[in-house]
């Protein structure tokens, strides 16, 4: 008697081992070709061989558009941009279309097996590639946050207040998921704050940055009425949603297994909170999609949606306590206040002040008060 679960088994998992294998090989090619960060990965397609790599010096791209009053420099940007946005699979004929554009050649990479048409195989394949190149995103909602008078506290008590914001971060994510609600951010560090992103994107992620920031504020806020010295950070943050650059860290002889983001979001993240107030929640002049509604909408809307949304949280509890409700405090007519500001290099921003009262069952916190 023929054991065929057995063999079916046996043919799955060589099947994987092998799978396993062409990954492998491909990391430790791609690593050769990386030569500790010198070269990136622009795009890639699978070739009956191995794959097509589209591969440029680290400074390529900066060189591309440097000093260019030709006219066409936007145009440059846009083709770069759309080129690493999204996945770096190309098809055969769009990545030889690509080099021909940029002036570039393709580079070949052998390997032992193909990588097929399983998407699985292809997806994991795309998804080691990425670490050794940038990708561009077109919008998505980032924070700011920036520790108040960091640099005047102990060593100590800075490690402290880091921990202190990192574990509100932590806080509010598990508040989030045990309501159905997946935040699934990533942050770097500034030295004195984070920047933090939700690495999923849509209108969806977007809103739910925005929910995440009030939690994390809230927890931060409770956090301070409790603690004794100066272990809890006073913050000012920003909420913003626009474009950026993503990029892995070269570290020793592998790219970092974290990415850090680079790009208008992130500048005017910083421009807005340059001469913000110690406990300042600043937002951006921008325009998104919502979830289930048609059209873009700025920081008012979000804002309501954010607060309609965290209202509608069942058993949500803040430090043991009920949150009974929360609350926009406007100066006119339910407006968020409007900012102009001016920066270091006499560059005007636009944004809103937020200002938020929230209800627990044992306390009254006042948020973003100036």
């Amino acid at each position: 008697m023929v054991d065929k679960s057995g063999q079916l088994r046996r043919r799955q998992g060589e099947s994987g081992s092998h799978r396993a294998r062409i990954l492998q090989q491909l990391e430790q090619s791609l690593r050769k070709h990386w030569r500790l960060g010198q070269n990136m990965v622009l795009c890639w397609a699978p070739d009956p061989k191995g794959l097509l790599t589209l591969m440029v010096p680290h400074y390529f791209l900066g060189n591309l558009t440097a000093g260019d009053r030709s006219g066409d420099l936007a145009e440059k940007e846009q083709f770069v941009s759309a080129v690493i946005g999204g996945s770096c699979l190309k098809t055969h004929e769009e990545i030889f279309s690509i080099a021909q554009r940029l002036g570039v050649s393709t580079s070949f990479i052998k390997l032992d097996g193909v990588l097929g048409e399983d998407p699985d195989m292809l997806a994991a394949a795309d998804a080691i590639i990425s670490s050794y190149g940038i990708s561009y995103v077109g919008s998505r909602a980032v924070l700011l946050f920036d520790i108040a008078e960091f640099s005047l506290y102990t060593p100590f008590e800075q490690a402290s207040q880091l921990n202190s914001l990192s574990y509100s971060m932590n806080s509010a994510y598990n508040k989030l998921q045990r309501q159905g609600v997946d935040v699934n951010f990533a942050r770097t560090t500034t030295g004195d704050g984070y920047y933090v992103w939700n690495r999923d994107q849509g209108a969806y992620p977007d809103l739910d940055m925005l929910s995440f920031l009030l939690l994390i504020l809230i927890d931060n806020a409770v956090a301070r009425g409790q603690a004794s010295g100066n272990t809890v950070p006073v913050i000012r943050s920003a909420f913003h949603i626009g474009s950026h650059y993503e990029l892995f860290q070269a570290e020793g002889v592998n790219p970092s297994v974290l990415s850090y983001i680079v790009g208008d979001v992130t500048i005017v993240l910083a421009r807005m909170l340059e001469s913000a107030e110690a406990g300042q929640i600043i937002l951006g002049d921008f325009q998104a999609n919502l979830p289930d509604r048609e059209g873009t909408f700025g920081a008012q809307e979000f804002v309501t949606q954010a607060i309609n949304e965290l209202r509608e949280l069942d058993k949500l509890r803040i430090a043991g306590q009920p949150m009974k409700e929360i609350r926009v405090l406007t100066p006119r007519q339910g407006s968020l206040e409007s900012l102009s500001m001016v920066d270091k290099h006499g560059m005007k921003l636009e944004a809103v002040n937020l200002e938020l009262e929230v209800e627990l069952a044992d306390e009254r916190l006042r948020l973003g008060a100036r």
